[in-house]
């Protein structure tokens, strides 16, 4: 595992919640930190940082991010998408909203109003060392993984994939992890 990696990713997961709480837009940490934020440490590699943010808080938090460093680049769907960069790190802030029902869903773009898992935002927090942070639902986390070769087809499914699905599996099977208190 590329520690030094790692450790750049904690400190830019530390950042956007700082940037977060300033302009006071609530994220979500989701794909694999947060199973490993979940699990209450680094378990693999990852190559970018994943998060859901509010469709209509993406300009502020994009601004504020952009005024911290952050590098707006190309990738899905600006109403879908907030793609950013920061020390050779790819950030993305999958947007969401609630439809009439009030269930959340896709934001925007061609998937826009496809609900989420029900469950994606019940109320998770994951700890890794000193450094908490809002995490999607794990069994949410799972669904997505499962389904999204489903969900988008030609999305492949990945050996990191079904690793993660175990992990958390596991832990949940087990009561969840075993956490020092604060």
């Amino acid at each position: 595992m590329d520690t030094f990696r790692a450790g750049r990713q904690l400190r830019l997961i530390a950042e956007v919640l700082a940037t977060s709480a300033a302009c006071e837009v609530p994220v979500w940490l989701r794909g694999g930190w947060a199973m490993d934020f979940f699990l209450g440490e680094v378990t693999r590699d990852h190559r970018d940082i994943d998060w859901f943010a509010w469709a209509g808080d993406a300009e502020r938090l994009g601004a504020e991010l952009a005024r911290r460093g952050y590098r707006p680049v190309a990738g899905l769907p600006p109403e879908q998408q907030l793609d950013m960069l920061k020390d050779g790190q790819d950030l993305s802030f999958n947007l969401i909203r609630r439809d009439g029902s009030g269930r959340v869903v896709v934001g925007g773009g061609p998937w826009a109003g496809s609900p989420w898992p029900e469950d994606l935002l019940e109320p998770h927090t994951g700890r890794i060392g000193s450094l908490s942070c809002p995490i999607i639902a794990p069994r949410a986390q799972i669904e997505i993984k499962r389904m999204m070769p489903v969900w988008v087809p030609g999305s492949p499914r990945r050996a990191k994939d079904a690793e993660d699905i175990a992990r958390l599996e596991a832990a949940l099977a087990a009561g969840g992890p075993e956490r020092p208190p604060p």
